[in-house]
């Protein structure tokens, strides 16, 4: 019988592998552009789950042009986010650093969204047009809207605490971009404000998690023979005999999942209202339920389980690949409870 191989999974890249610090990811940059225009760069959402559509390839080089292909899609449902306020970062030796930061009126957002105080303490006294001041009159490398999330409106998810995060702004030069925020302070925005159909997005999410897992499942190691003496499910050595310990790059048993990845060069299909295309399947989605909000289809997967809340971001990387047209001609809503 030939030898059985199979790729190594995990990549010792990654490290330490621990648990991620929150449910949702953590973007750490932004990309920047030339763009004459102020525009948000970011977005989040639930993972509800996937189907698949029929989309017509109108790629004149591809071997399908003009043939229907099935593509599996992600929907990810994405209700208005609410912006709260407007951050500004400076440069220094160690990094950037928060300058200053001005806030809506508490009075104004406590009616509107009172969830949210849930997450944050009120600010009895904040005076916005004095910070604003202050942060056009500091040295700036960056500045980033603070926005939350409005799980109220969604079904699909336990909680409704809404999660604050950061959403950088590009475009402009950063007066500009202040003013932007200083007009917008206390409303919401939706994806379409910060994204466009056909477009690609890199998207930050924690995966799946599975717990403590031994190295056979953490890092595909080979099972040993039957005949071993103590166990299978471990490895054979752990090293030279003589280092008197075992080294880092030695794969072992750990927490496996509930990391923090980001997928690049996502494409964007679709950006619809339940209301005008539905996608609820029959009987729902699994673990998850009805999509009542405005919704997005991805290509492909997404990371992490349904319910788990997902970021979006400017793609930072670009594809060498010409997006082609397509056409949706058929979206599945065929039940997947298995029956």
């Amino acid at each position: 019988m030939a030898k059985r191989n199979h790729p190594r999974r995990g990549s010792m890249a990654f490290s330490p592998r621990k648990r991620s610090a929150r449910t949702f990811g953590h973007v750490k940059s932004w990309p920047t552009t030339d763009a004459s225009e102020v525009r948000v760069q970011g977005f989040a959402g639930w993972k509800a789950g996937m189907t698949h559509i029929l989309s017509r390839d109108l790629n004149p080089t591809s071997p399908s042009a003009g043939q229907e292909v099935r593509v599996p899609v992600t929907v990810v449902e994405c209700p208005l986010m609410r912006i709260l306020g407007v951050r500004g970062y400076e440069m220094t030796p160690y990094g950037k650093r928060a300058v200053g930061e001005a806030w809506s009126d508490a009075s104004q957002i406590s009616e509107a969204f009172p969830e949210l105080f849930k997450r944050l303490p009120k600010r009895k006294e904040h005076d916005a047009d004095k910070h604003f001041e202050n942060l056009e009159n500091a040295d700036l490398c960056e500045v980033r809207l603070i926005v939350a999330t409005q799980p109220a409106t969604v079904s699909g998810i336990p909680t409704k605490v809404p999660d604050v995060m950061e959403m950088g702004l590009d475009g402009g030069n950063f007066s500009e971009q202040l003013q932007f925020a200083k007009e917008k302070l206390g409303e919401e925005y939706s994806f379409t404000d910060a994204f466009q159909e056909g477009g690609l997005t890199d998207i930050v999410a924690v995966t799946k998690g599975y717990g403590w897992q031994g190295v056979i499942k953490r890092f595909g190691g080979k099972l040993l023979s039957h005949k071993n003496s103590k166990k299978r499910r471990q490895h054979g050595n752990m090293g030279a005999f003589g280092d008197g310990y075992v080294r880092k790059s030695i794969r072992q048993g750990g927490q496996t999942g509930y990391h923090q990845r980001t997928e690049y060069n996502k494409r964007i299909l679709r950006v619809a209202n339940p209301e005008e295309h539905s996608i609820t399947p029959a009987g729902g989605f699994l673990h998850y339920g009805e999509v009542k909000s405005d919704y997005i289809l991805v290509h492909g997967s997404v990371p992490g389980p349904a319910k788990r809340l997902i970021r979006f971001r400017d793609a930072t990387r670009g594809s060498d690949k010409a997006l082609h047209d397509y056409e949706i001609t058929y979206v599945s809503t065929a039940s997947k409870q298995g029956v």
